[in-house]
């Protein structure tokens, strides 16, 4: 069970309701896009986070006009800078001076940034109508995604989450083989990756020593909507991702990845429940190990769907069942259904007992081949084909993985209404739906 949380990060259910309220009716006076463009114009872009995951997003941008860059480190934006593409850049540390300054002449927006800063940056630059690239898990908390999504569909905007392996060939050829009906009805899927994060690779708790923030660093801008706290590379540049305030675990690393493929496969959409186990829940660190059930309801001619999560170790019972034979592949996913099992990775799918699939042919190509992640967001900015990683769908997907996280530090299963926004049978669990946020960053 979760220790008591103080009276300053407790969020009650009223206060929830109150905040949620209050951001629904958010208003400014809006223009309309500057610009209608051909198919072969460029858009104008703007990059919120240069380097790691941002970095890579800008690369995969960077045959349009990257008309601004932005980050809080200008370490960052030096190295980002070099890059031939970049070089006549307008180089910022704060999106919303960015957005300010060059709204104008932006037309679509990636944010690259730690967790905790995607929410502020991807609706800023929505309620500017500007479409939005976002990496997963496409924001901190459960409301935050549920106000991203409404901006995409509310400004009629292309998106698209940082689900990069949608566009792989090897999901797609998965898809079309569980979807052909070879492996029967399927009621039961696992998803696994070996990672973990929990505090930093040095502390397992918050790191007491204050080391003076390296040059060229805002550290108040780093901070953004999180609470106050000293700078430390502990934090900053990478393990963010094992504490609370900032990201959400390995889960919300990697889960958007993996359970993807069954979300698409099966046409998964809201949780009807979900509950974890874990080590003892910490106000402060993500848990270096996790196992969450979700529960879907039954679908058209499909039988209801119990999928689990494991990370930091943890794999599957079936793997531990010597008569599958099953490989012990570090990460994947596991269909099983009343006529086999199908093992799959990012790039490689297996079928079992493979005795029963030596005949087999895979069915034809009926998901035609990705023109690429970006390029499909970039083409859908430009004349308007959906993406396919659409904020409609990865946010459902990302609203449920982090559900995960609200069920683990519940300390118990909650039954979810995606309507209504709210853990049904456990209302004390409605205050890990969303997030205390500094003065002056308020959603």
């Amino acid at each position: 069970m979760p220790r008591p949380r103080s009276t300053a990060t407790r969020i009650t259910r009223r206060r929830f309701v109150q905040a949620a309220a209050a951001a629904a009716p958010l208003t400014f006076m809006f223009s309309l896009p500057r610009r209608v463009l051909g198919a072969n114009e460029r858009l104008n872009i703007a990059c919120v986070g240069v380097t790691g995951r941002g970095g890579d997003d800008m690369d995969g941008v960077s045959g349009e006009n990257i008309v601004a860059i932005c980050d809080v480190d200008a370490r960052n934006l030096a190295i980002a800078a070099k890059k031939e593409p970049i070089k006549a850049a307008k180089q910022f540390k704060d999106f919303r001076k960015m957005l300010d300054a060059m709204g104008d002449d932006i037309d679509a927006v990636v944010v690259g940034t730690p967790d905790h800063i995607h929410a502020p940056a991807g609706l800023a630059a929505m309620r500017l109508r500007k479409h939005l690239y976002c990496e997963k898990p496409l924001a901190h908390n459960v409301r935050e995604i549920r106000l991203m999504r409404e901006a995409a569909a509310k400004y009629k905007l292309a998106s698209q989450m940082g689900t990069q392996i949608h566009a792989g060939d090897n999901y797609r050829r998965v898809v079309e083989i569980v979807q052909s009906g070879a492996i029967g009805n399927i009621n039961r899927v696992h998803n696994w990756v070996p990672t973990s994060y929990s505090g930093s690779q040095t502390n397992m708790k918050r790191p007491a020593g204050t080391p003076p923030v390296p040059e060229g660093l805002d550290w108040d801008l780093w901070l953004g909507p999180a609470k106050d706290r000293p700078y430390h590379p502990d934090y900053h540049p990478f393990w963010w991702r094992g504490w609370w305030d900032f990201a959400n675990g390995a889960l919300g690393d990697m889960a958007c990845h993996h359970i993807d493929l069954p979300y698409w496969a099966l046409g998964l959409r809201d949780p009807l429940s979900i509950e974890s186990e874990g080590p003892p829940v910490d106000d402060e660190m993500c848990p270096k190990w996790q196992i969450v059930h979700y529960h879907y309801p039954a679908r058209p001619e499909h039988p209801p769907v119990h999928l689990t999560w494991y990370h930091g170790g943890k794999q599957p019972p079936e793997f531990d069942n010597p008569e599958l034979k099953l490989p012990r592949w570090g990460a994947g996913t596991l269909f099983i259904g009343d006529k086999g099992m199908l093992l799959a990775d990012y790039d490689k799918y297996k079928l079992f007992p493979e005795e029963d699939f030596k005949d087999f042919k895979r069915p034809e190509r009926s998901i035609p081949r990705s023109i690429g992640h970006h390029a499909e967001w970039i083409k859908a900015c430009k004349d308007g084909t959906p993406t396919l990683c659409n904020f409609d769908y990865s946010g459902a997907l990302a609203e449920a993985v982090l559900l995960g996280c609200v069920a683990y530090k519940a300390g118990k299963k909650i039954d979810w209404d995606a309507k209504a926004m709210n853990c049904t049978n456990a209302p004390e669990a409605n205050e890990y739906l969303t997030r205390e946020y500094r003065k002056g960053w308020e959603l």
